[in-house]
């Protein structure tokens, strides 16, 4: 694309730092005052009347009166949704749904998509992501490339016909205003595609001939879809391909695991990595700082957040804090009220406050992805950097893994059972399952205690499985796509012996 474009784009997202700048300087001011808004928008819904929005006078009074929800008990709202009833939840019609599964045997989970979260969350998130990005890399030249998103697709909505359901990233892709179209790649027919292998063939042939300048998407997919452009087009790295190349932004899953195989992708320092954390829920996060390894909490994208301290989860009625009352270096349980309609509702997310001048947090697992049969309390953060620094030991680079717990029985003591596919397999297989446990104990003073002198752990059991394994495995469950994502730790045995009963 023109130089012309790339500058007139920079100009207008240097002056949104101004309004980023302002949520950060007030953060408690701005969600409060959000609040208000988001009640008296739905003050005349179904809902907002069964719970009285019109007469709520303040933060307190609203955790008083409205429960926190999960998605199960959520969904009965939701469902009327779909089938066409409007102002249930929110005041503005509904005829988007974002469809996330969560896990890769669940049920899909359908939230509703407003047109002001499309307005004022998603494409303001993107576009503040974008603002932030030119603030660290005040030379960039992006738009003088095309954007490449690797995303899912769209269907009808099976209740009616008059609305559509896709992953969060077609959803968005599907509406995008005429410039954004203009700026990226593929067509938007290959781009929302829903038959994963012939998406890839198409993603490939297309993108390798334009000036792709950045590419967005989970690492996991994203590494396939390089990996076949490679292998289609006979090079040895994508800057052969696309040597304007310059930022890779990455969400969903820890990029830890895949920082060494996208520097073989792209062995240059011109190449940036940055995070984003934008759910089917809601665009909460960016990494505002490349200095820095967390993440920006967005306060002013129509999302009013509360948090569920751990010890709170178990809870029959768990009390769930404002932001205001948060604490440095603690983890809760995400919970939001949106301009979509979603109320007092508990992502399923664990964050860890990293900052509170502003506010920034980290994402360190899920509040049902975890092991912790043992009391060991392994979450996804523990075991993600674990074996990124035992890759780096070993000279490995991961392509996946999950992980189970072992139960005691008459036989043997407990330990964890873990399933690892790489790219490029450890030089010593044996000193890479050492290397792993050490790290584990060294990041989780819990799991240390468990496994000292193999009183309660057992070194970990370790399947070193081949390359496509895990694809297999999605393949076979009818998961493939963007939206879909292994399931790093779990409390029961069900993903560790499907695989290895399937796939091996």
């Amino acid at each position: 694309m023109l130089p012309v474009f790339n500058f007139a784009i920079k100009k207008f997202m240097n002056q949104r730092m101004d309004t980023i700048h302002a949520f950060m300087a007030n953060p408690i001011e701005i969600q409060e005052t959000l609040l208000k808004q988001l009640l008296k928008d739905a003050a005349k819904t179904t809902w907002g009347e069964k719970y009285d929005y019109k007469n709520i006078l303040s933060s307190n009074q609203y955790r008083t009166n409205v429960p926190v929800s999960t998605y199960e008990t959520f969904y009965p709202w939701i469902e009327r949704c779909l089938k066409g009833e409007q102002q249930i939840l929110w005041h503005s019609n509904i005829d988007w749904f974002s469809k996330s599964s969560g896990t890769t045997n669940a049920k899909s989970k359908f939230i509703p998509v407003s047109a002001e979260s499309l307005k004022e969350c998603h494409y303001k998130g993107g576009k503040d992501l974008l603002t932030m990005y030119f603030d660290n890399v005040p030379t960039s030249k992006l738009f003088e490339g095309k954007s490449l998103a690797v995303g899912g697709s769209c269907s009808p909505n099976p209740f009616r016909n008059d609305s559509q359901i896709g992953d969060i990233s077609a959803v968005i892709m599907a509406n995008l205003p005429t410039w954004a179209q203009y700026a990226r790649t593929p067509s938007i027919q290959t781009a929302l595609m829903n038959e994963w292998e012939a998406k890839i063939d198409k993603l490939a042939t297309e993108t390798a001939i334009e000036n792709v300048s950045n590419l967005s998407g989970v690492p996991t997919w994203a590494v396939l879809l390089l990996e076949y452009i490679l292998e289609k087009n006979g090079k040895k790295d994508m800057l052969e391909i696309w040597p304007n190349f310059e930022c890779f932004f990455h969400g969903a899953v820890s990029f830890h695991p895949y920082k060494c195989v996208f520097k073989k992708f792209f062995p240059s320092d011109q190449v940036h990595y940055m995070e984003t954390y934008n759910a089917s829920e809601g665009f909460f996060g960016v990494q505002d700082d490349l200095s820095r390894d967390d993440m920006l909490l967005l306060l002013d994208h129509g999302i009013y957040y509360e948090f569920i301290p751990i010890n709170e989860l178990d809870a029959e009625f768990p009390k769930a804090i404002p932001l205001s009352e948060v604490q440095l270096n603690e983890s809760y349980a995400l919970v939001i009220s949106t301009n979509s309609g979603l109320w007092r509702y508990n992502v399923g997310d664990v964050v860890r406050i990293t900052s509170v001048v502003p506010y920034r947090i980290k994402i360190t697992g899920r509040t049902k992805h975890y092991i912790n049969v043992f009391g060991e309390e392994l979450v996804v953060e523990n075991a993600e950097m674990a074996i990124a620094k035992a890759c780096e030991q070993t000279g490995a680079v991961l392509a996946n893994f999950t992980a189970a717990p072992i139960f005691f029985n008459e036989q043997n003591k407990g330990g964890h059972e873990w399933i690892i596919e790489f790219i490029t397999q450890p030089s010593d297989q044996n000193q890479f399952t050492v290397l792993l446990d050490r790290f584990l104990q060294e990041l989780n003073s819990d799991y240390e205690a468990k496994r000292y002198k193999d009183m309660a752990l057992l070194l970990p059991t370790v399947h070193y499985v081949k390359e496509g394994t895990f694809y297999t495995w999605l393949k076979l469950k009818g998961k493939l796509g963007g939206q879909h994502k292994v399931p790093r730790l779990s409390n029961t045995r069900e993903y560790v012996e499907e695989i290895l009963a399937k796939c091996l």
